[in-house]
């Protein structure tokens, strides 16, 4: 089942409390589940259980490349681990390890980064990372998700723990748009296609899908048919959605909340080059660091909002024939 919901408005649950909520429900539902957190637990809600269930839940300390190893010789005798930490730790940081351990030995894990790209807000510069996708993407057999909503979180979750490979799931803590009806499934590797149009589609993942919409909705009060497409599996991509959407439409603009070098902009534009080459543009974070910032006033200085997408999309369709 499958219900998009959208209206604009911001869910009323928190990130976090769903993972704080979702990861103990896993563990108790499956006894291979195991948990594994770097100093964390108390910022997605999983502190008290953890307490409480010691033998499923690890506390590794500040030291995520260790914590990944740990992992990975957890999956090696048959466990089921996931593991949380900030974005920049779950990816740059214990890379060696995810890459090694991981995806070359054939070891099945779950990493959660949170707070990625501009949702890192005051944590600043060193805690946002734009460059997650892009690594994880080079990984052979991984799994790159950049979460929409709560609902989604639950549903991709859920599906991981059973997924073979290296599966990095990128998320917010705080709030996000309402999308998706709570229970819906969301199939990992498909396309949701949350509005048709037929003059330009956007491709959008994470915190840039509910921009996508919000541009869509100004763009058709100009004229402009916009069809929007959620693009929250990274890898595997859904070429048949950006082939089928692009071809439709014969433009494409894609909206991230990545570093615009091998995020989703170098994966959408890989199968326009093979498949149907069309005009093209992105909205995405440039060739820089992060800074320090409310997440509005980061969007702004980065180009990741409705209004960004807007102007891209007109430049493209300048560019139609």
């Amino acid at each position: 089942m499958l219900k998009i919901v959208y209206t604009g408005e911001m869910d009323p649950r928190l990130c976090k409390s769903v993972l704080g909520e979702t990861i103990p429900a896993l563990a108790e539902k499956d006894p291979d589940v195991i948990y594994l957190d770097a100093d964390l637990m108390s910022c997605i809600g999983t502190a008290k259980w953890a307490a409480a269930h010691p033998d499923r839940a690890i506390n590794c300390g500040i030291a995520e490349a260790n914590m990944v190893g740990v992992a990975c010789g957890l999956a090696s005798a048959g466990f089921k681990p996931i593991v949380h930490t900030f974005g920049p730790f779950a990816s740059r940081r214990c890379y060696d390890q995810a890459f090694l351990s991981g995806g070359y030995a054939k070891n099945d894990i779950t990493i959660i980064g949170t707070d990625p790209g501009v949702t890192a807000t005051m944590n600043g510069g060193t805690h946002m990372p734009f460059e997650d996708v892009a690594l994880y993407r080079a990984l052979p057999g991984s799994t790159v998700i950049d979460i929409t909503d709560p609902a989604m979180l639950s549903s991709v979750l859920a599906q991981c723990v059973d997924r073979p490979g290296v599966k990095f799931i990128r998320v917010g803590r705080k709030q996000y748009a309402r999308v998706y009806e709570e229970g819906s499934e969301l199939p990992i590797g498909k396309a949701v296609v949350l509005r048709e149009g037929c003059d330009v589609a956007i491709f959008a993942a994470g915190i840039m899908v509910h921009e996508a919409m919000q541009a869509a909705k100004t763009l058709e009060a100009e004229g402009v048919q916009a069809a929007v497409i959620d693009m929250f599996t990274i890898k595997p991509l859904d070429e048949e959605a950006v082939e089928t959407w692009a071809k439709k439409c014969g433009a494409a603009v894609v909206a991230e909340n990545h570093n615009k070098y091998g995020g989703l902009w170098s994966a959408v534009s890989e199968v326009l080059a093979r498949k149907c080459p069309v005009p093209a543009g992105y909205v995405a974070v440039e060739d820089e660091f992060g800074e320090v910032g409310p997440q509005g006033y980061l969007q702004e200085r980065f180009g990741l909002t409705a209004a960004h997408i807007v102007e891209e999309v007109k430049a493209v369709l300048a560019r139609k024939s």
